[in-house]
């Protein structure tokens, strides 16, 4: 097969997976809303005085994003722009909605009679958010870019997706070896995404001698060894390697390469979610962005956990999932 046909017909099987990014709670719950009353604006040139007066006598605390005003949903309505009264919560029990106004010391004539609405609690972080959200009421959105571009699949490449099956393949063809030694079907490289070279496959090993040997973990052993540190010895799993040709001829007494810190500017694909151990030794390697296919239900990087996501740890990573998810489901199936 000719080179660009080949490359075609690889480029083709990527459209059947996607890469997912694994956000925040915080970017990816779902549009929490509040009850509040808004208000019909009779007279619209009194829609400046009217907010002035009603952001005095109900402020809307924590709710910046909420514009005050809106465009009367009903195209055919008298009224075109609404405003919000106050926050359900904020309205004394036992008052009704139509003495809201009257009881208040500020001219409310410009005002038609109160009606319940819901208005987005949080402020919207993601462009899906922000759709639900405008659904309910106009909020204020500051969009990343990159986020939106990665909710919709359209952050990597056709040939940047290419490369990251070719790795994931890597990591697919390790997981097999290690299940062929008794290990489970794990599988996992490291690439140096300025070279597009892989530096080091790992597959689990933890039903040998060492039990926290999980594929992610001996990834980065492999890594520290090429930089002339590592602490354990892979020979008796040939498919377990680091790409350096000093590692090859010297093992883990190698010299000092010059590297940068273990992980630092590396990208990791591993068929499963790591565990909270892998994530945070991914934490502490200064690992750059992780991929996995088949989420763990004890997966610390989406499922159970987000490691990635605590603002009180020294470092983050980005993480997506998915990345040929029915191949690496399918190392797991019986």
């Amino acid at each position: 097969m000719e080179p660009q046909a080949k490359r075609r017909k690889e480029m083709d099987k990527c459209d059947t997976w996607d890469v997912l990014p694994v956000l925040s709670d915080e970017k990816s719950r779902d549009t929490e809303l509040l009850p509040a009353y808004a208000a019909p604006i009779i007279e619209k040139r009194e829609t400046s005085r009217l907010v002035k007066e009603l952001s005095l006598i109900y402020p809307l605390p924590g709710l910046q994003h909420i514009k005050r005003v809106r465009a009367c949903k009903d195209k055919s309505s008298p009224h075109p722009l609404e405003v919000i009264v106050c926050l359900a919560r904020d309205v004394a029990k036992g008052v009704m909605p139509a003495d809201l106004l009257r009881s208040q010391s500020f001219d409310s004539s410009g005002l038609g009679e109160p009606f319940l609405v819901e208005i987005p609690a949080n402020p919207p972080l993601t462009r899906p958010q922000f759709e639900k959200a405008s659904k309910h009421w106009p909020t204020s959105f500051h969009e990343d870019k990159q986020v939106t571009s990665a909710l919709r699949g359209q952050l990597f490449t056709a040939d940047q997706k290419a490369k990251m099956q070719d790795y994931m393949t890597a990591a697919v063809q390790a997981a097999k070896s290690g299940r062929e030694m008794g290990m489970d079907a794990v599988g996992a490289v490291i690439v140096d995404p300025e070279s597009e070279q892989i530096v080091a496959v790992g597959h689990d090993c933890k039903r040998g001698a060492q039990p926290l040997h999980h594929a992610v973990m001996v990834c980065i052993d492999l890594v520290a060894c090429g930089q002339g540190g590592g602490a354990y010895n892979y020979e008796k799993y040939p498919a377990c390697q680091f790409s350096s040709s000093d590692f090859f001829r010297n093992g883990c007494n190698s010299k000092e390469t010059g590297q940068p810190y273990i992980c630092t500017g590396y990208d990791l694909y591993v068929t499963r979610e790591p565990c909270v151990m892998c994530a945070m030794a991914l934490v502490h390697s200064r690992i750059n962005r992780v991929f996995y296919g088949a989420p763990s239900a004890d997966g610390a990087l989406g499922t159970k956990y987000k490691i990635h996501c605590q603002k009180d740890l020294n470092h983050r990573f980005e993480v997506f999932k998915a990345v040929m998810l029915n191949a690496c489901e399918a190392l797991h199936k019986k």
